[in-house]
């Protein structure tokens, strides 16, 4: 991918915009931004991004359906989630209809760049690869074969059971993101799960790759 990335942002808050305009630019990128879904669809139309952020929290049609209708324009294009709720049912139902991951609000620089940069390189490492998945999956609504990758790679680069904050933290990809994956992961007899008692309060629960 050598052209120039376009990044499209979409957030009801101007000073949002503005922030996210200024920190897209730069890094030497392009920043276009709507104020909400509709303008988004038409942004989307005519300058096909990147990568598209959205905020969840918006008047008329709100970030989820915005997902929903930009899926249906397009398969693969990364979709990144601004949101102030960490409620795993909703990152979930997020992941579902499309979302690629999550960036928490308020937003901090280094953190969206990161992110950002991360699932460019996804998108590279896609078209560049020729190589076979590295386990044999079924297919699952919400699962993607690229980030399920960085979720096995980060598992293999530690030969113990781990915490999701750790695989996240090596993934980085976000909190609820790396959870609807190790889910699967687990559902699909791939990785182990560990559940250990405190003496209050819910059982930890750390990861192996089987």
């Amino acid at each position: 991918m050598d052209k120039t990335l376009t990044i499209l942002s979409i957030d009801d808050d101007e000073s949002i915009r503005f922030a996210l305009k200024a920190v897209i630019e730069s890094q030497g990128w392009i920043a276009v931004t709507a104020e909400n879904v509709a303008v988004g669809l038409e942004s989307y139309k005519e300058f096909k991004p990147d990568l598209i952020l959205i905020d969840y929290h918006m008047p008329r049609i709100n970030g989820f359906e915005g997902v929903r209708m930009i899926r249906a324009l397009d398969e693969e294009v990364p979709i990144i989630v601004f949101t102030i709720d960490e409620s795993q049912e909703l990152a979930d139902r997020f992941l579902e209809v499309g979302a690629t991951d999550f960036a928490m609000k308020p937003i901090r620089t280094p953190d969206i760049i990161s992110r950002i940069k991360l699932h460019i390189k996804l998108i590279q490492t896609r078209e560049t690869s020729h190589l076979k998945p590295k386990v044999t999956l079924t297919p699952t609504k919400g699962i993607g074969m690229a980030t399920l990758e960085l979720v096995l790679d980060a598992l293999a680069k530690v030969d113990d059971f781990i915490t999701v904050e750790e695989i996240s933290d090596i993934s980085g990809l976000a909190y609820q993101t790396t959870y609807r994956y190790l889910q699967y992961l687990s559902a699909e007899n791939i990785v182990e799960v560990k559940s250990t008692y405190g003496k209050v309060g819910r059982p930890k629960q750390t990861y192996k790759r089987i």
